[in-house]
C-alpha cells in the first residue's frame, strides 16, 4: 500500500521476490536464495538474469507508487529492502508481541492484552496466500504458528482478566479451524464453564478425545483431562478471582539464546526438519524434543540457534541456552544451571531452594505449563540433563552434542559438513571486502582445505579480515602447508584447533589412543585391518573403538573395505590435529613402531 493505494505487483516471480525481501527487511537476501524461492531448486540457466529483471521491474513499481528509488538496494551477495520509515505488517506484529511480553514482565496484563490484540488485528487473512514456492510456504507456515502463540497468550491473559464472555466466539472459530489444538480447546472450556455454559465445556472434551482416539489413536493431554475433572468436580479454582496471576513467578522468563549467526547459509532440510518437530504429537506429556549431532565444528550450535531464533515469538515464557562443555561434575552442574533458569523464570536467588533436589522440583513445578524453548549444548550424556527436561508437551528442547545419544527423541539431525556452493556462499558473505568472489578457483580450494567447515571457514574469513593486504591466494599458500594449516585456522574466537581439542579431551584412553594412531596415516579413508595394525589388537577390538569414533562424530562410515569390514572417513583437518596429538602425547618409538605394523598390513594387502 501507498498513500492508502494498493500497489499492483506483475507476475508470480515478482511476488515471490518481493515477498523474500519483505521477510528480511534491513537485511541482504542472496540471489542464490531468491533463485531457490521462484524456482523451487530447479533454476533454468538464466534464473540470475531473470531475478535481476525481476528487481528491476519491483522498483519501477514501486517508485510509480511514490516510493523512492532506493528502496529495494543491490548488496552483495544480492538484494536488501531498505524498510526506512515503511511499515511492514510482520515487523510491526512482532514489535507488538515483543512489546507485550515486556509488560507482562511488568505485571501489566490488561495493557500486554491489548498490544497482543493490535497484533492480532494486522492478520487480514492467511499470510503469502498468492504466492507459491516451498521456501515460503516454510515462511509462512512459521507466521501462521507465530500467530496461533500470539492468540494463545493473548486468550490466555483474557481469561485472566476475566474477560471469558468476548473471548468465546473468536475462541470457537479458532477451535473449528484448528481442532487438535488443544491449549486453544482448553481456553474455550474454560471460558465456556465461566459464562455458565457447563454443558458446552464437557462437550468440547468429548469431541476432542473422539477425535484424538480415532485421527491419532492417543488421549487428550494431561491438562485438557485435569480440565475435565474439575469441570466435573465444579472446582472453585476454575472461576476467576481478583487479581489473579497463578504463581508469584507467573512471568515470561528472560531470553538466554546467543545472538544468530551474521554467516549463517544453507541448512534448509535441516530447518524444515525442526520445523515439523513442532507439529509433531508426543504420547505423553514429553516436550518436543530434538538431538542436532555431527563432528566438531560443522555448525550444530549455529544450526540450533538459528532455528530457536527464528521461532523464538512461539515460547514467549522463556528462551534458555546452557553450554555443557566443560562441567566435569554432573549433580553441580545441575544445581547451577537450575539455579540460572530459576533466574530466568523470575525466582530472586535468595528465594531459591539451597537444596538441588527441592531447586529441580521448584524448576518443574514452574515450567509445567509454560511455553518454553531450551537448546542445551555439550551434553555427553542424557542422564545429566533429564532433571532439566520440562515434563510439559507445551515445551521445546534442543540438544546438541557430538555424541550419538540413544535418547528419546522426536527428530534426529546429523550435521554434515556444507556443499562446495554453501561453503563459498559462507566465505563471501563473511567477506566484506570481495576479495572473495564466487566461481574464483582459489576461493573453491580455501573451502575445500576447511572441509567445508562453517568454522573453518569462518576462521579463515577473520583471518583475510585480519589481514587486509593479503590475497586469498597468499592465504591459500599458508594453509597447503599440513604444518601450518591448523595455526592459520587457530586465531582468535573461532578457533579450530581449541574445538578439536574439546572433542578429543572427551575420548576414554582407548579411543584417545586410536584418534592419535590414526594421525599416523596418510590416507583418509581407513579399513579396520588398518586401525587394527595400529594398535597392535584384534579385529573386534578395533572395530569396537573405531565404533566409539563414529559415535563422537569424529570418524564416518564410507562403505565396506577389502575384506568386508566397515571402511571409515577421518577428515583432513580432524587427521592434521590428530598427528598434532601424536606427535605431543606418544613416543617417537611407539610412533614408529605403529608405522611399521600398519605398513606390514598393507604390504600384505597390495601383495
Amino acid at each position: 500500500m501507498a498513500d492508502g493505494r494498493q500497489i499492483v505487483v506483475g507476475g508470480a516471480r515478482q511476488r515471490t521476490v518481493l515477498a523474500m525481501l519483505l521477510l528480511a527487511p534491513d537485511r541482504v537476501v542472496s540471489i542464490d536464495r531468491l533463485i531457490d524461492a521462484v524456482w523451487n531448486g530447479q533454476p533454468p540457466a538464466t534464473s540470475r538474469t531473470q531475478i535481476a529483471i525481476c528487481v528491476a521491474s519491483l522498483r519501477r513499481s514501486l517508485q510509480s507508487a511514490g516510493c523512492p528509488d532506493d528502496i529495494i538496494v543491490t548488496a552483495a551477495p544480492g538484494y536488501r529492502l531498505a524498510a526506512g520509515m515503511h511499515r511492514i505488517d510482520s515487523v510491526d506484529f512482532a514489535y507488538s508481541v515483543d512489546a507485550a511480553q515486556k509488560l507482562i514482565h511488568q505485571g501489566r496484563v490488561a495493557e500486554a492484552a491489548e498490544r497482543l490484540r493490535e497484533a492480532l488485528d494486522l492478520w487480514r487473512g492467511t499470510a503469502l496466500s498468492d504466492v507459491s514456492s516451498s521456501v515460503l510456504e516454510t515462511e509462512a507456515g512459521m507466521l501462521e504458528r507465530q500467530r496461533l502463540a500470539a492468540y494463545e497468550q493473548y486468550a490466555t491473559l483474557q481469561l485472566q482478566l476475566g474477560k471469558h464472555h468476548e473471548i468465546v466466539s473468536e475462541l470457537s472459530t479458532l477451535v473449528e479451524e484448528q481442532p487438535l489444538w488443544e491449549h486453544a480447546r482448553a481456553s474455550l472450556m474454560l471460558a465456556h464453564y465461566r459464562s455458565g455454559r457447563r454443558h458446552e465445556a464437557l462437550k468440547l472434551y468429548h469431541d476432542a478425545r473422539r477425535m484424538f482416539a480415532t485421527e491419532l489413536g492417543l488421549e487428550p493431554s494431561r491438562v485438557l483431562q485435569e480440565l475435565h475433572v474439575a469441570i466435573l468436580r465444579e472446582s472453585p479454582k476454575l472461576l476467576p478471582t481478583a487479581g489473579q496471576g497463578g504463581s508469584p513467578y507467573d512471568r515470561a522468563a528472560e531470553t538466554t539464546l546467543p545472538p544468530d549467526v551474521l554467516t549463517f547459509v544453507g541448512r534448509q532440510r535441516q530447518l524444515a526438519a525442526l520445523d515439523r518437530l513442532l507439529d509433531s504429537r508426543r504420547p505423553d506429556d514429553s516436550p518436543a524434543t530434538a538431538l542436532v549431532t555431527g563432528r566438531a565444528g560443522v555448525g550444530k550450535t549455529a544450526l540450533a540457534v538459528h532455528w530457536a531464533r527464528r521461532v523464538a515469538d512461539l515460547f514467549p515464557d522463556g528462551r534458555m541456552f546452557v553450554d555443557f562443555q566443560g562441567r566435569a561434575e554432573a549433580q553441580a552442574s545441575i544445581g547451577a544451571v537450575c539455579a540460572g533458569f530459576l533466574q530466568a523464570l523470575g525466582v530472586p536467588e535468595e528465594e531459591a531452594p539451597a537444596d538441588i533436589e527441592a531447586r529441580v522440583v521448584l524448576y518443574q513445578r514452574l515450567v509445567a505449563n509454560r511455553r518454553c524453548l531450551f537448546v542445551l549444548k555439550g551434553v555427553s550424556d542424557p542422564a545429566w540433563i533429564q532433571p532439566l527436561i520440562p515434563r510439559s508437551r507445551n515445551s521445546c528442547v534442543l540438544i546438541v552434542s557430538r555424541r550419538v545419544l540413544a535418547d528419546n527423541v522426536q527428530v534426529r539431525i546429523r550435521l554434515d559438513p556444507l556443499s562446495a556452493d554453501e561453503a563459498v556462499r559462507l566465505l563471501e558473505a563473511a567477506d566484506d571486502e570481495g576479495r572473495t568472489p564466487r566461481g574464483d578457483e582459489a576461493v573453491g580450494q580455501l573451502a575445500e582445505l576447511c572441509d567445508h567447515l562453517p568454522l573453518a571457514l569462518t576462521a579463515a574469513a577473520e583471518r583475510l579480515a585480519a589481514k587486509p593486504h593479503w590475497k586469498v591466494s597468499h592465504l591459500l599458500t599458508r594453509l597447503l602447508d599440513p604444518q601450518q594449516r591448523l595455526n592459520e585456522l587457530s586465531h582468535g574466537q573461532h578457533s579450530v584447533r581449541t574445538a578439536l581439542d574439546r572433542g578429543y579431551r572427551e575420548l576414554d584412553l582407548a579411543s584417545a589412543a586410536m584418534y592419535r594412531a590414526l594421525g599416523l596415516v596418510d590416507s583418509a579413508e581407513i579399513g579396520i585391518r588398518m586401525g587394527q595394525a595400529l594398535m597392535g589388537v584384534d579385529a573386534i577390538q578395533a572395530e569396537t573403538i573405531m565404533e566409539k569414533l563414529v559415535d563422537a562424530s569424529i570418524l564416518r562410515v564410507v562403505g565396506r573395505d577389502s575384506q568386508g569390514g566397515f571402511s571409515y572417513w577421518l577428515p583432513g583437518l580432524t587427521r592434521l590435529h590428530a598427528r598434532e596429538q601424536a606427535e605431543l602425547e606418544d613416543s617417537p618409538a611407539d610412533r614408529e613402531a605403529a608405522r611399521r605394523r600398519l605398513a606390514r598390513i598393507l604390504t600384505a594387502v597390495d601383495a
